[in-house]
């Protein structure tokens, strides 16, 4: 049996101790243990600090590394230093946690250490739970979007944002899009800042027609994506500094907005990002200097609003909200007139928590019905990121709307077909 190795890390008085220091967290390409991100994450502290200070966090824990399955654990574990607090939130399912707030550098490391590869704070301080002090604008590109039109679009956002007498602060998503984030005096709900996003969104749709889409059904969507429901509360996002589960160990990186519309997210790795740092410093030091007021992008939701714009749908796992849009899929409801409306002609696919998994069995897929597959659009492959109560897990969906009906594929088994929320949902009768 291997002896297990840690090691003891005396940060700032504190002393940390990282077990199993040396296994390999990141493996399929770059090559870095547990200890080495400890390390990243110590390197980078102020700015890392800075998304998630004073701010109550939830961990999504990769126990068995980047390329393991991750699970998310609001409620702060039982076995922690006294020197750390949490506190308590409510949710819409009126559920409450108590959870970890992480104020210094050891705490960061002491995270980390439990597997979080990701930092995922909450947009409020621990001062005031129930106004958010952060508009999240995520820029979600559907599959085929080029990196350069991701760019087009955050430029489309900064140009809007700055006409509302707004501040945005770009950083690349570590994945394939971008976050735009605004900060605001913490005088708005969680209800009134996603109506101020939905407002944003549908703006820059309007701007960018070509370009940008608001619309929350995957099946209507085209370009980049803005993922107003981010401002949903209970929602989180990864903050600035945060390793990304990608063969890479990719970054999410803060940006200056010069550096948007040539930069290239896979420079940024947890093998540059230091140097980077030690140079340049951190490019969103001064977001907490001027906070902005979001009365403009809510005159904005009232015009729309007057205009006969409803509410957008929410996430699933809210109840139906007052003034909601319909939570049903286009290709599944009716016309008022109760006429039959044409179904899309959706297939799953895959369902897998090991995104690469999906996707090699999207790739088994098309080479079982090539005829078909060669008549896809780049945005009819559907890629989801599917969030259940503690797992998430990706599924792959195609639609065969360009495909003659002769030469459709039925719906079989997917492959593979793990979802790891289906035994609850099944309890529950969902």
């Amino acid at each position: 049996m291997k002896e297990e190795t840690s090691e003891v890390l005396s940060i700032e008085g504190r002393q940390v101790r990282i077990t199993h220091s040396d296994k390999l967290y990141f493996s399929a390409q770059a090559r870095i243990s547990k200890l080495d991100l400890v390390r990243y994450y110590l390197s980078v502290a102020p700015g890392a600090l800075a998304g998630i200070q004073d701010r109550p966090i939830v961990l999504k824990r990769f126990v068995n590394g980047a390329e393991g399955e991750a699970f998310y654990q609001k409620r702060a574990p039982g076995q922690r230093p006294p020197w750390l607090r949490t506190i308590t939130l409510s949710f819409p399912s009126g559920r409450t946690a108590e959870e970890l707030v992480v104020d210094d550098a050891a705490g960061l490391a002491w995270i980390v250490n439990l597997g979080c590869i990701e930092l995922h704070p909450h947009p409020v301080r621990s001062r005031d739970l129930e106004h958010p002090d952060e508009l999240r604008i995520d820029l979600d590109p559907v599959p085929g979007v080029k990196w350069a039109d991701v760019g087009r679009v955050a430029l489309e956002v900064q140009a809007l944002l700055e006409e509302l007498g707004l501040r945005g602060w770009p950083k690349t998503s570590g994945s394939r899009g971008m976050h735009v984030n605004v900060r605001i005096a913490p005088r708005w709900t969680f209800t009134e800042a996603r109506r101020a996003a939905i407002a944003l969104s549908r703006a820059v749709e309007r701007r960018a027609p070509a370009l940008a889409s608001s619309k929350w059904w995957k099946e209507e969507r085209h370009g980049v994506f803005l993922d107003y429901n981010q401002n949903a509360k209970d929602r989180t996002t990864c903050s600035g500094y945060s390793v990304r589960p990608l063969p890479d160990a990719r970054v999410s990186t803060p940006l200056h907005w010069k550096e948007v519309p040539d930069c290239e997210p896979a420079d940024f790795t947890i093998l540059t990002i230091p140097k980077r740092f030690a140079e340049l410093g951190d490019p969103h030091a001064g977001m907490d200097a001027a906070p902005g007021s979001l009365e403009q992008l809510l005159e904005l939701a009232n015009k729309d609003e007057a205009a006969g714009l409803a509410d957008a749908p929410w996430p699933p796992h809210f109840r139906k909200m007052e003034g909601e849009a319909s939570r049903v899929m286009p290709s599944r409801a009716r016309s008022s007139t109760k006429k039959p409306r044409t179904k899309m002609p959706l297939l799953v696919v895959a369902n897998s928590p090991d995104k690469q998994a999906a996707l090699a069995g999207l790739e088994r897929w098309k080479s079982k019905y090539p005829e078909a597959a060669g008549l896809l659009a780049v945005d009819d492959v559907l890629v989801d990121s599917m969030r259940g109560r503690s797992s998430t897990w990706t599924r792959i969906r195609v639609n065969l709307r360009h495909v003659p009906e002769a030469l459709r594929p039925p719906q079989e088994t997917p492959d593979p077909d793990v979802d790891p929320t289906r035994e609850w949902r099944r309890r529950a009768g969902g």
